[in-house]
C-alpha cells in the first residue's frame, strides 16, 4: 500500500452521510397548531449564557446582559444556538461554544439553497443531515412532558425535513427523519408515513437505555425495527446520541469525553449483534456516524472470540453464526479523520465504509473535503475510492444519483 497523501486516484464528488442542519426559527411555529405554538419550540433573542456540563449533560441559562443569542424555548427547556465553524472568515481554532444569532453563522447552516452552494464549493454532491436543536436522534422530544405536543413536534420536524430542507434539492439533500422514541408503535407508524414519501433514513439512539428507554435485548423495539426492515429504512446512529458521554472521573476535563466517545458506538454495535436482532431482522441496515472506523476490526475480532470461547459459560445461544457474519451483512460506518481505519480498510469492510464532512461543525472538513479525502484514501485504487466516496452510500440509501 502506498503512503497516504500520495494521490493516485481521482476523488469523485462525495456523498457525505454525516452532516448537520441548524433548524431555522420557523420550523415548529409555522407547523404546530396555533393553540400549541406558545408551548412548542420557538426562538427568543436573549443575552448569551455560559453552558455547564452537569452529569454529562450540558445545562445553560441566559445571562443578564451582553451580546444576544438565539435561545430556543420549549416547555421548561432552554437552549442557546452556539457558534458553528461555517462562519465567514472564522478559523477552526477561533471557534468557541458561545451563543450566537442566525445572523452570526453561515446561511448554509440553515438555508437549503445556501447549503447546496456550500456543498458545491466543498466537492460534495449529496448530504445526509442529523438534527441540531432536537439533538442527534430527536431525544429532546422524548424528554418533554406533553406527549401530544412532542408527537406533533416530531411530525412537524419530519415534514419540514422532507418538504423544505430536502424538497427543492433534486435529491442532493437526503431526508433523515426522527421518531417518537417513547412509543415503539408510534415510531413504527412514523417510519411508514415517511417511507411512503421516499425517506430511507431514521435517526436513532446508540444506547436507548441511556435515555431511560428499554434496551434492545427485549422485544419492545420490534415494531419499530420491523417497520425499518420492511421499508428499507436505515437506522442511523450518531456518536453521542445516547446523550451521556463516557468519562473517567467527575473532575476529568471534557476533552476526556471527546477521546472516549467512540466507546458509545462500540457498546451499541455489540448490543445490536448480541441482542440477536440482526438474526430476527436479517435485512435491517445500521449506520454509525462520526465514530470513525479504526476500532471496528478489533471489537469484531474480540466478539468472535468470546462467542467461540465464552458462550458455554455465559449461556449465549442466540447467535448460530459468529458475530462478524452479522456485522458484515448489516452494519455500515463512516469516517473523516482516521488513517488507522484506512490502513485496516479491508478488515473494516470496503463495501461498508462511507465518507462524511461533518458540516458545519468545528472539526469537520469544510471547505477542504476533497483535499482531506485525497490525503486519507486517495492512494487507494480508483474502484475503492469510488466506493468509499459515493457508491456505498448510493447503494445503502437507494439514491437516484
Amino acid at each position: 500500500m502506498q503512503a497516504q497523501g500520495s494521490k493516485t486516484s481521482t476523488i469523485p464528488r462525495i456523498i457525505s452521510v454525516d452532516d448537520h442542519v441548524v433548524e431555522p426559527a420557523h420550523v415548529w411555529e409555522s407547523r404546530l397548531p396555533a393553540r400549541l405554538r406558545d408551548k412548542g419550540p420557538r426562538v427568543v433573542l436573549r443575552p448569551r449564557g455560559v453552558p455547564r456540563l452537569v452529569d454529562g449533560v450540558w445545562v445553560e441559562r441566559p445571562g443578564d446582559d451582553g451580546p444576544l443569542a438565539a435561545w430556543w424555548h420549549y416547555e421548561d427547556h432552554l437552549y442557546q444556538m452556539r457558534l458553528m465553524i461555517a462562519c465567514p472568515g472564522l478559523r477552526p481554532e477561533e471557534v468557541k461554544p458561545i451563543g450566537v444569532t442566525f445572523d452570526d453563522i453561515a446561511r448554509g447552516c440553515f438555508d437549503p439553497k445556501a447549503r447546496l452552494a456550500d456543498m458545491d464549493r466543498n466537492h460534495v454532491e449529496a448530504s445526509l443531515c442529523f438534527p441540531n436543536y432536537p439533538r442527534f436522534c430527536g431525544q429532546l422530544f422524548n424528554e418533554r412532558k406533553d406527549r401530544e405536543l412532542a408527537k406533533l413536534c416530531v411530525e412537524a420536524y419530519n415534514d419540514w425535513m422532507v418538504e423544505e430542507w430536502c424538497g427543492g434539492s433534486n435529491g442532493r439533500l437526503i431526508p433523515l427523519c426522527v421518531v417518537p422514541l417513547w412509543d415503539a408503535e408510534l415510531a413504527a407508524a412514523e417510519i411508514r408515513r415517511n417511507a411512503a414519501r421516499g425517506v430511507r433514513a431514521v435517526a436513532f439512539s446508540e444506547l436507548p437505555v441511556w435515555l431511560g428507554l428499554p434496551s434492545l435485548h427485549g422485544d419492545y423495539w420490534d415494531p419499530f425495527i420491523r417497520a425499518c426492515e420492511e421499508t428499507g429504512t436505515v437506522i442511523c446512529m450518531h456518536i453521542g446520541s445516547g446523550t451521556k458521554t463516557v468519562n473517567t472521573a467527575p473532575d476529568a476535563p471534557t476533552i476526556m469525553s471527546s477521546n472516549l466517545i467512540a466507546c458509545n458506538s462500540v457498546a451499541s454495535m455489540l448490543d445490536w449483534i448480541f441482542s440477536a436482532k440482526l438474526i430476527r431482522f436479517p435485512k435491517l441496515k445500521l449506520l454509525y456516524a462520526e465514530c470513525q472506523i479504526g476500532w471496528i476490526p478489533y471489537f469484531i475480532e474480540r466478539a468472535d472470540d468470546t462467542w467461540q470461547t465464552h458462550q458455554w459459560a455465559q449461556g449465549e445461544t442466540r447467535l448460530p453464526e459468529p458475530p462478524s457474519s452479522y456485522y458484515r451483512r448489516n452494519v455500515y460506518s463512516c469516517f473523516f479523520k482516521d488513517t488507522v481505519g484506512v490502513d485496516l480498510i479491508d478488515r473494516v469492510g470496503l463495501d461498508q465504509v462511507m465518507f462524511e464532512t461533518d458540516y458545519p461543525h468545528q472539526d469537520g472538513t469544510f471547505p477542504h473535503t476533497k483535499q482531506t479525502a485525497e490525503t486519507l484514501f486517495g492512494h487507494l485504487p480508483q474502484d475503492q475510492v469510488d466506493r468509499i466516496a459515493r457508491k456505498n452510500a448510493i447503494r445503502l440509501f437507494d439514491l437516484s444519483l
